[in-house]
């Protein structure tokens, strides 16, 4: 039995699918994934070193489907040329044909900054990732993609904006937003199908911040805040987001991989 005549495991295979974020964590992860069922896969990044890394990590691993492997800097932190660096992404993706999937698990370095101090320009510069980059992409992603419901728009959010620590107000709002963008997009899209993960603690190169000598003590925080008393894995995670893909019957819908913090 080949792999087009499978009948579960195939429904990715030559798809074309796009991650922006693919350069580490979740993303890079959704890329493995992706590539493992059969798909073409451009990742992108802000920092055309870290992508082409991020390639030749690909390759490595997957000699065989090097050819399906393509990365494309695209730079969503400066709001007046977002709307043209996503275009142009998305162009470079299609390479003259369309996108089947787009994955955004893009973020930026989390500076939390209480409301008592906040100003209109770090609540504005808090959302230029997470929540103007999508809502844009929204904007301009059906000229790309593949019509109907065989394509998806898989969106990150997580579960800060349902129960949010100490200090996370301004990012629990944004948080909140994206999921609207969810909802609005899913409706103005269709049929093509919109969705979101919404992952809890996840170990990913974002932990190589923290000082050694406290790391251990803040894992063991994020471990004490979920039922299963573990902080997620990054090849978990890409487990919701080739779900969404594949499932041409969920659109509007928010998975939830948090190991039980909401219910904790």
């Amino acid at each position: 039995m080949t792999s087009t005549t499978l009948k579960y495991t195939s429904k990715l295979y030559n798809a074309r699918v796009l991650v922006l974020g693919g350069t580490s964590g979740i993303g890079f992860c959704v890329a493995e994934a992706a590539l493992e069922h059969g798909a073409q896969v451009c990742i992108s990044g802000s920092k055309q070193p870290k992508l082409d890394k991020a390639v030749s990590r690909l390759q490595a691993t997957y000699p065989e489907k090097a050819s399906n492997i393509r990365g494309h800097v695209c730079d969503l932190s400066q709001p007046e040329q977002l709307e043209s660096n996503i275009d142009s992404l998305l162009k470079a993706a299609a390479a003259d044909t369309r996108i089947d999937h787009i994955v955004f698990t893009a973020g930026d370095a989390l500076k939390l900054v209480p409301i008592a101090e906040a100003t209109v320009e770090s609540i504005q510069k808090a959302g230029n990732v997470r929540f103007l980059a999508p809502l844009l992409l929204g904007k301009l992603a059906p000229k790309y993609l593949s019509p109907g419901p065989e394509s998806s728009i898989t969106l990150t959010g997580g579960t800060m904006s349902h129960k949010p620590n100490k200090g996370w107000a301004i990012m629990a709002a944004w948080g909140s937003g994206i999921e609207g963008i969810v909802r609005g997009l899913a409706v103005d899209l269709a049929p093509v199908r919109v969705n979101m993960v919404c992952p809890g603690a996840v170990y990913t190169e974002l932990f190589d911040s923290i000082p050694k000598e406290s790391l251990g003590s803040v894992l063991q925080g994020f471990k004490d805040d979920t039922l299963l008393g573990k902080v997620g894995a990054p090849e978990e995670l890409a487990e919701a987001y080739i779900y969404a893909m594949k499932d041409h019957f969920v659109t509007g819908a928010f998975l939830l991989s948090d190991g039980g913090r909401l219910l904790k």
